[in-house]
This record gives C-alpha cells, structure tokens and sequence, in this order.
C-alpha cells in the first residue's frame, strides 16, 4: 500500500501553474505540463518520406509495432491557420453535461474568449463546484422529458444570445436529438445531431456498424430469454452483455450484481443466461457480444471531427495502456500512437453514414483474426477525448468553430511523446493491473514519468484537484485492502 505514495508524489509534481504553449495550437489551452516536460518535436518524425516503424512498449510490456508515417495530405500537423480566440461578437456556448468533461469543454472555451455555460440534472457533478461554474441543474430528460425542454427554453433566455449547444454525455445526445426541432429555434444545433442520437443508443449504432461495413465482434440484440440461448449456441466464450444505454443498469436496486456495471461477462451459456435473467429487472432489452480478444494495449481510441459538409477537420489516435475496470473501461492512461490502419476504418466508417460534429470510436485488433473491431462510439464530448488537445488537436474549440461558420483548416496531432492519465481511474486500474500480474510496481511508477497530462487534476480548479487525490487515495487503498482479504482466504 505504501506503493501508492511515490505515484502521488509523482502527480503531485506535476501539478503546477499552468502554462501555454505553442503545442495546442494557440494560447487557449492549459497543458498542465511545465515548460520543462514539454517534449520536443523531432521534425524528422514529420516527413512525409520517413515511413520507418517504432517498436512502442506497453505497460504490460508487449510490444506493438506502428508505422511512423506522414499524417494524411488533408491533415496538417499544426493548427496555426486557424483563429487561436473568438471574436467578441462571437456566440455563446452551451455545453450539455457538467461532469468533468464538460468542465473541461468550458474551461477550453472560456480560455478562447467564448463565453460558456453548462447544465447537468445531477448537482453533485462537478461542474457545480468548479471555478469555471456557469452551471445550470436541470430536470432529467429521461424522466422529465417536457420539463427538460422547458428549461433549455428559459435557459436560451438567460444566456440572451442565441448559442452553440455542444453535447458531453449520451444521456443529452439522446435528449437533444429528441427535442431537435424545438430546440434550433433556440440554439444553434449540430446538422449531424440526429445521426449523433442514433449513434448513442447501443442497438441503432451496431446497426449502423452492420450496414456500413464497420468491423465488429458478433454481435447481437436480444429481448427474450430464446433469443439470448439462440445467440449462446453460436458463440465463441466469453462474451459480454450491456444495455442499450449505459444508464440504464444504474436503475437496479441498491446490492444488485449489475448496478452501475459497465458490462456483464460470461464464460458459459449457463452464466450468459443468468446475467439476462438479472437484466430483465430493468430491461430486458441488451446487446449480446462475442469480446474481442487481445491485450488492453491492443485497443486504440480513434477522436475526430467532421465538419458540416462531413469533412474530417481534426483526428488524432490514443492507444490504451490501462483501462478501468481492467478489460472493459475506458482508458485510465494512454498515449499518442500512430496506426494508419484503425484511423482509416473509423474514418471510413463516419464519413460512409454521413458524420458531422465530434467523434470518439473505440477499436481493438483481434488477436484471433488480426482485424480492427469496433467496441463502441460515443458521438460527443469524451473524457477520453481530453487528450487530444495535448496532442496539439482542440477538437471542442475546432466544432465550435465549425459551428459559427468560421471555416477550419484540418488538424492532425503534432505531439506523441505523453501520457495523459485519469487519476481517479488508474488508483484503482494500477493496482487491479499487478494483482492480475500484468505490470509490476516499475511499471506503474515509469507510466508516471513526465511529461504527463492529467483529464482530473488541474492547477487552478483546486477543489476538484483535491478531491481528485482524496478519492483516489480512497481507492487505492481499499482495492489494496480488498486484494489482500481475498489473498488471505
């Protein structure tokens, strides 16, 4: 357990003023990095006749071979073309969600001279709390869907102009595709907004996978107990199951074995048929997968942005090195890597449905056939998607921009020497790692070597920086004491 004391000192050494710098394209972005962790740009690495190959190590230590190549002649490694700050006629901002991912939208924003508010239905979340405020509580839209229209109508009257309405969670997806044609009076509105809704909800978004042509694990959707033993007698063990929409699985009872779960794994048709048998209290509608086989380091994290004529304005590629829960979340580190392969399927993918707006798709080489196959997208703002602006790609300002009609010079990333990391995340993914005998306690420290960015530490939002290392120092320390229990049983 003392383990856990290095690693925060290590993230508390990074915790400094933050710092602008050329590497976001513009003044607006805090990297939370020193001047003196920011890595240097090898120009080599920028030319379009080096296609050498790197041979990239993982936390596990496997080692994953990409090609170095040149960036796509449609995507320029630099974002200095574009406006750096918004004018000061320049729309307002409404970003849908105040969890830390919204904050962050707001933050970027407000850095950019725009002026950005936020709302959430859960008063806990943190944008309530944070110095960036401008944060509104709303009626859930799931359960309150006419009271949550009323609100963005009154809110539309409190900011006075009309605003960018910008998406950071799947539940306001849903809820703004839903409402669309009431709301444009009111906001400006993504014209890809309806595809953004279809794309949020489990079972249209594998459909449209299906159609489209986008790899994927089998995958099925099932609402009955004989469409479930159907899929089980095909399949190649184990497979998941997860609802059609993450929160659903929030509304079990206190105790049940799938509150709050991401997915349900089986082993066995037997065990697939029990975990649908627990889903039925809620839903029994659920996705049925085959899951993909391969380490965590096999999965790469696709962000982009397409503008509204579907045209890719920004991208830029993260590989995972840990994820929590271990197999199944989203990552909890992860760097900047290169594979021409994964970011043309998902490209393929978007612009064949027509995409705008931004994008996160999750894929993982299947070490069975070696294909790139889908996990999931998420058609909005991800925590995930907080790395990208390290990388030199601000894919919030960059929509908005599209949005107000500014045009946009296409983007790519021009830092790859960093590791950005989700602290609350990794206390618990380090420790469930070496219990499982993936990495060891030098590892864990080296993924913690600078240069570093941090999606849930910031310098300037101290409260939430402080509750940041109290609630990861929390869990450290009880999946230590857990691992230990079972150890001694």
């Amino acid at each position: 357990m003392a383990d856990f004391l290095p690693i925060c000192a290590a993230v508390l050494s990074r915790i400094e003023a933050p710092v602008t710098s050329s590497v976001t394209g513009g003044p607006g972005r805090d990297m939370r990095l020193p001047v003196s962790a920011l890595p240097v740009v090898d120009r080599r690495r920028l030319s379009s006749h080096d296609e050498t190959t790197t041979k990239r190590t993982g936390a596990s230590g496997a080692q994953l071979t990409t090609p170095d190549t040149q960036e796509t002649s449609t995507i320029r490694p630099t974002a200095d073309s574009n406006p750096e700050r918004a004018e000061p006629s320049s729309p307002p901002a409404v970003i849908a969600g105040a969890f830390q991912t919204g904050v962050l939208a707001v933050r970027t924003l407000t850095r950019r001279g725009v002026e950005a508010h936020s709302f959430d239905c859960r008063p806990n979340h943190p944008g309530f709390h944070s110095v960036y405020g401008r944060s509104h509580l709303c009626p859930n839209p799931d359960t309150d869907s006419e009271a949550w229209l009323e609100f963005m109508i009154q809110l539309a009257g409190i900011v006075g102009r009309k605003a960018v309405l910008i998406p950071s969670s799947d539940q306001f997806v849903s809820a703004m595709a839903r409402h669309g044609t009431a709301l444009e009076e009111h906001y400006t509105l993504s014209p890809g907004l309806r595809l953004q809704g279809e794309l949020a909800d489990k079972q249209t978004q594998y459909d449209l996978a299906s159609r489209f042509g986008m790899p994927m694990p089998r995958t099925q959707f099932a609402t009955s107990v004989d469409e479930v033993a159907a899929f089980a007698r095909e399949a190649s063990f184990p497979c998941l199951m997860k609802p059609t929409h993450f929160r659903e699985w929030k509304r079990f009872r206190e105790g049940h074995p799938l509150l709050d779960s991401k997915v349900a794994i089986a082993n066995s048709e037997s065990a697939l048929l029990e975990n649908y048998r627990l889903a039925c209290e809620v839903n029994p509608n659920v996705i049925l997968q085959e899951i993909i086989q391969g380490p965590d380091t096999a999965k790469r994290v696709y962000l982009s942005c397409y503008n509204a004529r579907g045209e890719r304005i920004a991208k830029a590629m993260f590989r995972e090195l840990r994820c929590d829960p271990v197999g199944f979340g989203p990552a909890s580190v992860s760097e900047p890597v290169i594979d021409d392969e994964a970011d043309e399927i998902c490209d393929r993918f978007l612009r064949a449905i027509g995409y705008v707006g931004i994008c996160e798709i999750e894929v993982k080489r299947d070490t069975r056939d070696g294909r790139v196959k889908l996990i999931e997208a998420n058609p909005r703002l991800s925590g995930g998607g907080d790395a990208a602006p390290y990388a030199g790609v601000d894919l919030c300002w960059l929509h908005y921009l599209d949005m107000v009609g500014t045009p946009v010079v296409p983007v790519g990333p021009r830092e790859r020497h960093f590791k950005h990391i989700v602290v609350r995340a990794d206390a618990r993914a380090a420790l469930a790692y070496w219990h499982a005998g993936h990495i060891s306690i030098g590892d864990i420290l080296r993924s913690y070597q600078p240069p570093l960015a941090f999606y849930d530490l910031d310098f300037r939002d101290w409260r939430y920086s402080a509750e940041t290392l109290y609630v990861s120092g929390r869990a450290f320390f009880q999946e230590a004491f857990a691992l230990l229990k079972r150890g001694t049983r």
